[in-house]
């Protein structure tokens, strides 16, 4: 247990110094062919200084994860299902950035592209899951000690994870160091979960090199911050906690594990409704970072209460599981 706990550690140092590293030079890259950050103008008015900093970041994020998961891991059919989703995720955010900024074209990807991107990634989860890894096509209720057989609905539903987990790390993007933050406490939950409760070795090492990433990506993300992981680290980051959901099973508790996420997506999915059907706004930006910019708070202020609500969630969700597999 000593020696695999150590090789857990050192996967996640290696990630973070990759990270710490390999920054600088990304950066520089990054400014010199003025690979920069548009800013919508329909966003806050103070986010228009941001303009022009450098983004791409997630390719250092899913380098750094990568190498020491690659090499540690003994690569089992859970972790290469994630890695996997993590990876195709990353590569959907980069082609979606990569038309935002050398193609002009302010949405990127047309809707159509991600949808079906989306779908076979959401697939690929699937078959990995239930031919190669053997988890049942079944959701956990693990709050009622109960489980839903899903049948032939369960691929439909691991596209609802993975498009509703990555959608809302997305959104979630907004403020210096947000996502990036409350990512690496979902996961570190994660890390509690395959290795300290059912000891899935490579699926901890994977979770803990995608901690150390994100940690080493904060140095240069956090207030204010020098470059953006852009799509390609959002989505990536999204696609490997839904892939962690669906291998341990907590598709459901992820809800509450991920619980900061859900509340960003619900608060736009308020406001839509509200403004569509009663002409009203429930907030005054959404998402709901934006309500909490508008009403004077200081960016940092947002940023460590949101981390202090995710780390809540995340306690709380491992507590909750943990309970679930005693009982």
């Amino acid at each position: 247990m000593g020696s695999i706990s150590g090789r857990i550690l050192i996967g996640g140092t290696a990630a973070l110094l990759m990270c710490l590293f390999l920054s600088p030079k990304f950066i520089e890259l990054m400014r010199r062919n003025q690979f920069g950050q548009n800013i919508r103008e329909e966003g806050p008015a103070g986010h228009q200084a941001k303009a022009g900093t450098p983004t791409l970041g997630g390719v250092i994020i899913v380098i750094a994860f990568s190498i020491p998961f690659l090499v540690l891991s003994r690569r089992d059919w859970p972790s290469v299902g994630v890695f996997g989703a993590t990876i195709a995720c990353a590569l959907l955010g980069f082609a979606d950035d990569y038309t935002k900024i050398v193609k002009r074209r302010s949405l990127g990807l047309r809707a159509r592209t991600k949808l079906i991107v989306t779908i076979a990634i959401s697939i690929g989860l699937w078959w990995i899951a239930t031919q190669k890894a053997h988890r049942a096509a079944s959701v956990e209720l693990r709050f009622i000690d109960a489980n839903l057989d899903l049948g032939a609905f369960y691929p439909v539903f691991i596209y609802l994870v993975v498009a509703g987990t990555t959608s809302a790390v997305n959104l979630t993007d907004g403020l210096d160091g947000l996502a990036a933050g409350c990512a690496a406490i979902v996961l570190l939950a994660y890390i509690g979960i395959t290795f300290i409760t059912t000891g899935q070795r490579d699926l901890a090492m994977l979770a803990a090199c995608l901690v150390g990433a994100c940690i080493g990506f904060l140095w240069f993300n956090s207030f204010p911050a020098s470059i953006f992981m852009g799509d390609t680290g959002s989505l990536a980051l999204g696609g490997a906690i839904a892939g962690l959901a669906i291998m341990t099973k907590t598709e459901v508790l992820l809800v509450l594990l991920g619980g900061i996420f859900v509340i960003e997506a619900l608060s736009v999915l308020i406001q839509v409704f509200s403004f569509q059907a009663f002409r009203k706004r429930v907030f005054l930006m959404a998402p709901i970072h934006h309500h909490f910019e508008l009403q004077a708070w200081s960016e940092t202020k947002i940023i460590l209460r949101f981390w202090i609500v995710a780390a809540a969630c995340g306690a709380i969700g491992f507590v909750v599981y943990q309970l679930s597999i005693r009982g």
